[in-house]
């Protein structure tokens, strides 16, 4: 299909998308009527007859055609990854284990931070694999679903982009090389890290709701309800639709996340052509830059699946007809997300492919070239978020921007101090957009990782990474106009700490007031 210029109506599909699901608390319903708001503005655009049939056409066309089968693969075989393991009573098991050595909610909470910061490989791969570990002892303690996916998708994206070895690295590095504006990629983007405000922030702030039980909004009602027994719109499977074997062990549990660590590690390194015949590719950074994500991770998930085979049915926890029941009831499990991504898919192509959304932001960016330069990065902070929201990807938002932002950069202050400070508020605003839209994979992700009702997750989060992005986007204006790291930096984390240190000490004296 031939691309439309929508213009200021190309962002309109994921508008209306995400302001039903936050109003009606149905992402399904939401995903499809953007997707048909979308491709009946480019049926009507492009002319014709047949606009109703053609509009739904269309909208079928790009569901097919952006469809990732191997993310898709890769959620439900982890989804049967999770299930036998419960099933083998691994999971139960691992609770009653962390149950000794985590003694409180806090500790909990910290663990769980400290594993999503642990792995940073690639966020799918983060997402699913913490919530899968930490979900039975977050559960234990009284810790709503919400603050885990919240922790989750806090510690996926904004990880991975600080990360020099992650998928995400190589991504940025591509895009890099592309410009011809650096002689090291790698270094160029290490370079971006301290720069990347909302990334660090965001990083910053999971440590301090993890210490300090800083909750506020939806959040805190979450935790609330989660004190009480409700672990807020719980969407997971239950050990009580299946016996759980008595004999499982620890190990049940670790041996086939830590085979799924290793496997998926080992298959990223494989497919970027680590242990092929091409030199080249026989260093980890240019093994990791030259690697694809989904093919990887099918490959280290059926490998980590295959390992539960031999642990459980070899040693007769289950049997091979269990086993394969299960494994079918995991898959089963995972087709809400795999829904959700595959309408987020389409949604985002729908922008991306017919109605030029991102020409659309790119002309914004160009016309923005005559902009005092000190602004230059809080504004390209802004527009990285915004199309970065409305897509549901980061990726294919600094992939847009990093040769514009370079380039605008360059022309603005040729010494190129500005362009580092720039390409930093590129990534971090992509983060962002990515980190909050509803129609984002890592989103949809974190929400099935933890458990929780995707809608549900989207509403308790926002506040956290709004807050997180208004200092960003304050750091970036101070960055601008001083290019001084220090000071941009402690202006950063002060108004972050000083912001929800005041919200929870207004809800608190709220709670105080309320209960006189």
């Amino acid at each position: 299909m031939e691309p439309y210029y929508a213009g200021i109506l190309s962002i309109l599909p994921p508008v209306i998308a995400v302001g039903l699901a936050l109003i009606t608390k149905e992402v399904f319903s939401s995903l499809i009527i953007g997707i048909l708001t979308g491709t009946l503005i480019y049926s009507i655009g492009i002319g014709g007859d047949f606009v109703a049939v053609k509009t739904i056409e269309n909208a079928f066309s790009v569901m097919v055609n952006k469809v990732d089968f191997n993310i898709i693969i890769f959620c439900s075989l982890l989804g049967a990854l999770v299930y036998v393991i419960s099933m083998a009573g691994g999971s139960r098991a691992y609770g009653d284990w962390a149950a000794t050595k985590i003694k409180n909610k806090k500790t909990a909470l910290v663990s769980t931070s400290a594993l999503g910061a642990f792995i940073f490989i690639d966020d799918y791969f983060n997402c699913l694999t913490v919530g899968t570990v930490m979900r039975p002892v977050t559960d234990k303690y009284k810790i709503s679903r919400a603050k885990l996916a919240y922790i989750i998708d806090a510690t996926a994206a904004p990880i991975c982009i600080i990360a020099p070895i992650s998928s995400w690295a190589a991504a940025v590095g591509s895009n890099l090389k592309d410009t011809g504006a650096f002689e090291s990629e790698i270094e160029a983007f290490i370079s971006t890290v301290p720069w990347n405000f909302y990334a660090l922030v965001s990083l910053a702030m999971v440590i301090l709701v993890a210490l300090g039980n800083f909750d506020f909004g939806p959040m805190r009602k979450a935790e609330q309800a989660a004190a009480k027994g409700d672990l807020n719109g719980v969407q997971d499977t239950s050990e009580e639709d299946f016996d759980v074997v008595a004999k499982g062990t620890v190990l049940d549990m670790i041996v086939p996340i830590v085979a799924l660590m290793i496997c998926a590690t080992l298959s990223l390194l494989y497919v970027g052509g680590y242990f092929g015949d091409d030199p080249a590719y026989h260093t980890l950074g240019a093994a990791f830059g030259n690697t694809s994500a989904g093919p990887a991770l099918v490959l280290g998930s059926f490998a980590a699946l295959g390992v539960a085979f031999v642990l459980f049915v070899g040693r007769r926890l289950l049997t091979l007809k269990q086993f394969m029941q299960g494994v079918l009831k995991g898959v089963q499990a995972m087709i809400p997300a795999n829904m959700i991504l595959v309408l987020a898919w389409a949604i985002s192509g729908v922008c991306r492919d017919l109605l030029q959304t991102p020409v659309f932001i790119s002309t914004l960016v160009e016309n923005d070239a005559g902009l005092v330069g000190n602004f230059l990065p809080a504004i390209i902070f802004v527009i990285a978020g915004f199309l970065s929201f409305s897509t549901g990807t980061a990726w294919g938002t600094f992939g847009i921007l990093i040769p514009i932002v370079v380039t605008v950069a360059e022309a603005i202050d040729p010494t190129g101090s500005l362009t580092i400070i720039t390409l930093s508020a590129t990534l971090a605003g992509s983060v962002f957009g990515d980190h909050t839209s509803p129609i984002s994979d890592t989103t949809i992700l974190s929400s099935a990782g933890a458990g929780c009702v995707h809608i549900e997750h989207v509403a308790t989060q926002l506040p956290y990474a709004s807050i997180c992005a208004l200092s960003a986007f304050i750091g970036y204006i101070v960055a601008g106009f001083t290019g001084n790291l220090s000071i941009s930096l402690i202006t950063v984390f002060v108004i972050m700490v000083a912001t929800i240190s005041a919200l929870h000490l207004r809800n608190v004296k709220k709670e105080k007031l309320a209960s006189a």
